[in-house]
């Protein structure tokens, strides 16, 4: 990143307390452009870019918020030099907690060693990357001198921060929240970015259901009545919806959809960082396998909580014009003809769907992520949001074909006491009967506009994320 820093602002034989500051005071001239004895963050920025450094707009913001004392939003020179100084000591740390036998380098073995103790498992080939991307001399090994001017504007405060690139969730919301929730830092828990981070997530989820909700109503529309006709297709079951209840109908349930998001999210965070404690001893990193496990049991407690929403959600979305007016209209009907017991209709299936769903959306993801490792990354081991998103929606699309038929199932349930006609089954009896009279197809009845909101809800959610991540100045994952 730096490598021309070696031997002009911070040499190879000097530590950073020994560093005469004339050389701060050369670098810090090259990012103060106007010469007033302070660095703003456009100046860091330009400068930074002069440099041939690119940490995007969260980690100039985060260097200057970390090294700013007196909180004026500028950076003097002291504030710069404490910066660098107390930035160094904790790479410093970091380097010391990757060089197991203390040999003064770091090898690919060692990196593999210590991000299988943080629950990551990568190949010799993929930590050889690690290597190239740091190496400056062509050895294969990275010295302190070559580590330090690697990471002395990256604003990563440990090892963990430094592979957070290879944490499974994007914070990218597409409706089907059964995913493994984020994991935070204790930094970023006692900052206060965690809650930041999680609004960023919701209002970008909100805003994403919303404008994908027609195809979401089209798809329960098709699950509940497809298979009357068995001819139920896009096109029909838009113009059915129109015509029935107008433009706005296209939104029914909706409302009950985005208000979940706020429960369901702060119950799945809780209730995983519950989960791994109760599976993992103190101080110990979690697994891949542990942290399926906790993300399973935490999805399926979201999921109790807020399952009755579901219902009516479902109860809106298949119900007619003047039937309900409203979420709480709809919940008083349910709880005067049904009873409590209806607000669970459906609730086993929907349970059973979340191991599917969130061991192979997180298998799929881990296998792709590591094939485009192997395959294309050449210079850096961060495979940036692109692909990263691309994985995602790959292993989310597989998740949903093996829960789906499990899902429709549920549906079915949560909606049957709205057809008339219609013989109340348990989901044994729902399975016997789609299969018998509709076969495997059955099963995966309004699959299509499920899948043709993927892309949308993706594209949208990031775009929003994004923009919600600079406005609640949510620092870099």
């Amino acid at each position: 990143m730096l490598r021309w820093l070696r031997g002009f602002v911070l040499p190879a034989a000097a530590c950073q307390d020994a560093a005469p500051p004339t050389r701060f005071e050369t670098l810090f001239q090259k990012l103060d452009r106007n010469g007033d004895g302070v660095v703003d963050i456009g100046e860091l920025q330009e400068g930074l870019k002069g440099l041939g450094v690119a940490l995007g707009q969260d980690g100039e913001e985060k260097i200057l918020t970390t090294g700013d004392i007196n909180k004026d939003g500028k950076l003097d020179f002291e504030e710069f030099m404490q910066y660098l100084k107390d930035h160094e000591k904790k790479m410093k740390l970091a380097f010391k907690s990757l060089d197991k036998n203390n040999d003064g380098v770091i090898e690919a073995s060692e990196i593999v060693q210590s991000l299988q103790t943080l629950g990551l498992t990568i190949s010799e080939q993929q930590a050889e990357l690690i290597l190239q991307s740091i190496d400056t001399d062509g050895t294969m090994t990275i010295d302190w001198n070559e580590w330090r001017d690697y990471f002395l504007f990256n604003p990563v405060t440990d090892i963990e921060e430094i592979i957070r690139f290879w944490k499974h969730s994007t914070g990218i919301d597409i409706g089907d929240s059964l995913t493994i929730p984020d994991e935070f830092t204790e930094e970023e828990k006692k900052s206060g970015q965690w809650w930041r981070q999680l609004l960023a997530g919701g209002i970008a989820g909100a805003v994403s259901r919303t404008s994908t909700a027609p195809l979401d109503r089209l798809k329960v529309m098709m699950q509940v009545h497809g298979s009357k006709s068995g001819k139920m297709n896009i096109y029909d079951g838009f113009r059915q919806m129109v015509k029935e209840g107008g433009i706005r109908s296209l939104w029914r349930g909706n409302g009950t959809n985005v208000l979940k998001i706020a429960p369901e999210t702060a119950v799945k965070f809780w209730s995983y960082e519950q989960y791994k404690k109760l599976l993992t001893v103190e101080g110990q990193k979690i697994g891949i396998f542990d942290r399926f496990i906790s993300g399973s049991l935490a999805g399926a407690t979201a999921q109790t909580i807020i399952y009755p929403m579901e219902v009516i959600k479902t109860r809106l979305a298949v119900g007619k014009t003047g039937q309900y007016y409203g979420i709480f209209d709809c919940a008083k009907k349910i709880l005067k003809h049904e009873g409590v017991g209806a607000f669970y209709k459906g609730y086993i299936p929907n349970l059973l769907g979340i191991v599917p769903y969130a061991g192979i959306d997180l298998a799929v993801y881990e296998l792709l992520k590591s094939y485009w490792l192997d395959n294309y990354a050449k210079d850096s081991v961060n495979p940036g949001v692109i692909v990263l998103l691309g994985c995602g929606i790959v292993s989310s699309t597989c998740g949903q074909l093996a829960s789906y038929p499990l899902a429709l199932v549920k549906t079915r349930m949560q909606a049957q006491a709205m057809l008339e006609g219609t013989k109340q089954m348990n989901m044994v009896g729902l399975f016997r009967r789609i299969i018998s009279k509709e076969g495997i197809p059955g099963l995966y009845r309004g699959i299509t506009p499920n899948f043709m909101k993927v892309l949308p809800a993706v594209g949208i959610s990031y775009v929003v994320y994004e923009n919600m991540k600079q406005t609640l100045r949510v620092t870099q994952k």
